[in-house]
Parts: C-alpha cells; structure tokens; sequence
C-alpha cells in the first residue's frame, strides 16, 4: 500500500507501507489508521519524536559498522546487499517526512496521510 503525505507547505511525501506505518507510529499516531492528521499543535511533539528516532537509528547503524568485518563486508557482496541495493535505514526513509513536518511547523499548516 502507498501513502501519501500532504501539507500546503511543501511537497508531497509518497512511501510504502510498512516505513509509512512505522514512521506514523513513531509520531505518536495509529498506524493503523489508513489516513490521519499532525495537527499544527502536534507538530512540535511529532519532530521531536521522530529526531529522536532518526538519531537512535543513526546511533545503531554506526555500531553495526564499527562491528563489522572484511567477512561481512564480502558476504554482502556477494548476496547482492551493498552499492545501491544496500538496506534503507530509518533515517534515510524518514528524513523527507521530518523535512516536511519541519516546514510545516513553520508556516503553521497540519500535515495529513492517506493510502
């Protein structure tokens, strides 16, 4: 399922399900909701819980790489995991949806979703 968010302040953010779900429950939302609203209100609480998120993903990435070995390393060669086709963390997914809730806030607007 695609979801789509929208705010007049910026354009529009499309994700697959399962991150798009993931990132909403993050914001303090039902993510089981097929569509819903950051109210300008909620905005603030949603960035900071989503930043939060991003810098612990940032925080386990990192110790992830500084755990890995040359084995590893050749062993996502190898199955195809490295170059573009290398795994999509949390910050990376999540970085246009806090760029959007970001600008939002600042021209005092909600952001919504829908699938």
């Amino acid at each position: 399922m695609l979801y789509t968010f929208k705010s007049s302040a910026s354009a529009d953010v499309l994700m697959l399900g399962d991150s798009a779900k993931k990132l909403i429950a993050i914001m303090g939302k039902d993510a089981a909701d097929s569509q819903g609203i950051v109210t300008v209100e909620q905005l603030p609480d949603a960035i900071v819980r989503l930043r939060a998120a991003i810098e612990e993903d940032r925080a386990r990435q990192a110790e992830l790489e500084r755990q890995r070995t040359e084995k590893d390393d050749a062993a996502d060669r190898e199955a195809g995991r490295s170059g573009m086709a290398a795994p999509v963390g949390l910050a990376q997914r999540a970085w246009p949806l806090l760029d959007m809730l970001e600008t939002a806030q600042k021209e005092a607007v909600p952001v919504t979703w829908g699938s």
